[in-house]
C-alpha cells in the first residue's frame, strides 16, 4: 500500500491529485477551529462532555473531528450529507418516479444527486435549529437573543453545506471518495488526543501513578487489542463470497458463442461501517435529548436510571455490570442495520433477471425465480457473518475498556472507518496507475 502512493508521486497527474487532496484536508481542519461567534465554551464543554462520553459512544464527536465539542462552524459535520444519502435510498425504493430516474443513467443520477444536496441543507437547517433552541446555554447572555441563534443556525448549516462541496470537490479532482475522506481526516486528527487520554489513563491511576507492572500490562493490551482490530478491519474488508456464474452457448452466424464462466464477487461486510453508526447514534439519541431538555441538570428518577444502559461507557464495569444488557439492543441494531442497508443496495431478484436475460445461470440453480431465492438465501447468509464481523470489532473496545480500565478512545467504528476508507483510496490510485499505464503502452 505504502509503495503504491510512493509510486503515485512519480505521475504528474496523480501527485497533482494527492496534493488536491491534501489542501482540502489542510480547509477542513481549518475551518474545524473557527468557533461560531457567541458561543458559550465552558457550556458547551460541558454538555458535550456528557454527551459524548468517550470510545465509540462519542462516534459522532470523532467524524465531526472535534468541531462538536468546540462547537465551530462546521460542527454538523458531514453527517446531515450521510443521512440525507442514506434517506434518498430508501425513497428510490419507496417511490417509482425515483427509481426510474435513478434508471436514467447519468442524467438521472445527477438529478437524484442535486435532491439528495437540497435535503441535506433542510436537514443541517433541523439539527442546528434543535441546538441552538433546545441547549439554552449554548450561546452567551448577550446573544441569547433571536438574532444570536438565527447567527448559529446560519453558521452551522453553511458549515455542513460547504463540506458537502469539498467533499464533491475531492471526489472530481482528489483521490478516493470525497465524502469518506473528510470522515477519516476528521476521525484522525482526534486520534493525537485520544492517544494522551489512553497514556494518562494507563499511567495515573485514581491521580497516582500506577507501578512499572501495571504500566507494561495495560499498554500490552491496548496495543495487542489495536493491532489485533486492525488485522480483522482487513479481513473483514476483503472478504469477499463468489457465487459462480456460467453462460449458456449460443450460435451466432457460423460461430459458437458464450459458454464461459465467471463469479459475482459478493463482499462479506455489504453494508460496510454503516450498522455501526447508526446504531451508535440511535444509542446516543436518548441522552442527546434529554440533555436538549434538561440542559446541564440531567435526567432524574427511573429515566436517569434507564438511560445509563444505552451508554456504552457503563458497560463491562465490575461495579455496574447490569448496565451491560444495553449490549444486547446495540447488537439487535447493528444485525438489523447490516439486513436492512443490504437489502436496498443489492436485489436478488434484480440480478437473477439480468442474469436470465443474458443467458446467465448459477449451475445446479435454475433461472428466474429459483436463482432469486438462491441469491437471497446466499445473501442472508453472507450478511449475518458480516454483521457478526462487525459486532466483533465494535464491541471488543468496550469490553476492554470496562474490564481494564485501560480507555480506548479510538475504538472500533473509528478503526473501521478508518481502515477500510485508506484501503478503497489504496485501490484507487492503483486503478489509475494502472489505467495510466495501459495508456502509455498503446500510445507506444
Amino acid at each position: 500500500m505504502f509503495k503504491t502512493f510512493i509510486n503515485a508521486f512519480k505521475i504528474k497527474d496523480i501527485r497533482k491529485k494527492l496534493f488536491y487532496t491534501f489542501m482540502m484536508m489542510v480547509i477542513i481542519r481549518i475551518g474545524s477551529q473557527i468557533p461560531i461567534p457567541g458561543i458559550n465554551a465552558e457550556y458547551v464543554k460541558q454538555v458535550m462532555e456528557t454527551i459524548l462520553g468517550g470510545g465509540d459512544a462519542g462516534i459522532i464527536g470523532a467524524i465531526t473531528g472535534g468541531s462538536l465539542e468546540r462547537m465551530s462552524i462546521l460542527a454538523l459535520g458531514i453527517t446531515p450529507y450521510i443521512t440525507s444519502s442514506i434517506i434518498m435510498q430508501l425513497l428510490t425504493i419507496a417511490i417509482p418516479s425515483l427509481e426510474e430516474m435513478q434508471r436514467d443513467g447519468d442524467e438521472g443520477r445527477k438529478k437524484i444527486a442535486a435532491i439528495t444536496r437540497y435535503v441535506t441543507v433542510v436537514l443541517a437547517l433541523i439539527e442546528s435549529g434543535a441546538m441552538a433552541i433546545g441547549y439554552k446555554g449554548i450561546l452567551m447572555e448577550r446573544f441569547q437573543n433571536a438574532l444570536g441563534i438565527i447567527c448559529v443556525i446560519a453558521a452551522m448549516t453553511a458549515g455542513s453545506a460547504f463540506l458537502m462541496w469539498l467533499g464533491e470537490r475531492i471526489t472530481v479532482n482528489g483521490v478516493g471518495n470525497g465524502i469518506s475522506i473528510v470522515l477519516v481526516i476528521n476521525i484522525i486528527s482526534t486520534f493525537p488526543q485520544d492517544a494522551v487520554a489512553v497514556y494518562n489513563r494507563i499511567v495515573f491511576e485514581e491521580g497516582n501513578r500506577s507501578s512499572v507492572p501495571s504500566i507494561i500490562l495495560k499498554t500490552a493490551v491496548a496495543l495487542v487489542v489495536v493491532i489485533g482490530l486492525i488485522i480483522m478491519v482487513i479481513i473483514l474488508n476483503d472478504a469477499i463470497r463468489k457465487i459462480p456464474i456460467q453462460y449458456a452457448k449460443k450460435i451466432q452466424g457460423d460461430r459458437m458463442m458464450g459458454g464461459n464462466s465467471t463469479n459475482i464477487p459478493v463482499k462479506v461486510n455489504t453494508a460496510g461501517v454503516i450498522p455501526v453508526i447508526f446504531a451508535a447514534s440511535l444509542l446516543q439519541f436518548p441522552s442527546l435529548i434529554t440533555n436538549m431538555v434538561t440542559g446541564q441538570k440531567g435526567a432524574s428518577g427511573w429515566w436517569g436510571e434507564a438511560i445509563k444502559y444505552f451508554s456504552p461507557s457503563n458497560w463491562f464495569k465490575s461495579g455496574s455490570m447490569q448496565y451491560t444488557l444495553g449490549l444486547v439492543l446495540y447488537v439487535a441494531l447493528v444485525v438489523f442495520f447490516a439486513y436492512f442497508y443490504t437489502s436496498i443496495t443489492f436485489n436478488p431478484a434484480e440480478v437473477a433477471n439480468n442474469l436470465k436475460k443474458a443467458g446467465g445461470f448459477v449451475p445446479g440453480i435454475r433461472p428466474g425465480k429459483p436463482t432469486s431465492e438462491y441469491l437471497n438465501n446466499a445473501l442472508n447468509y453472507i450478511i449475518f457473518i458480516g454483521a457478526v464481523g462487525l459486532t466483533v470489532v465494535a464491541v471488543i473496545p468496550y469490553v476492554v475498556t470496562g474490564l481494564t480500565g485501560v480507555s480506548l478512545s479510538f475504538g472500533g467504528t473509528s478503526i473501521i472507518i478508518v481502515v477500510s476508507v485508506v484501503i478503497e483510496t489504496a485501490q484507487q490510485v492503483e486503478s489509475q496507475m494502472l489505467v495510466r499505464n495501459y495508456k502509455g503502452f498503446l500510445n507506444d
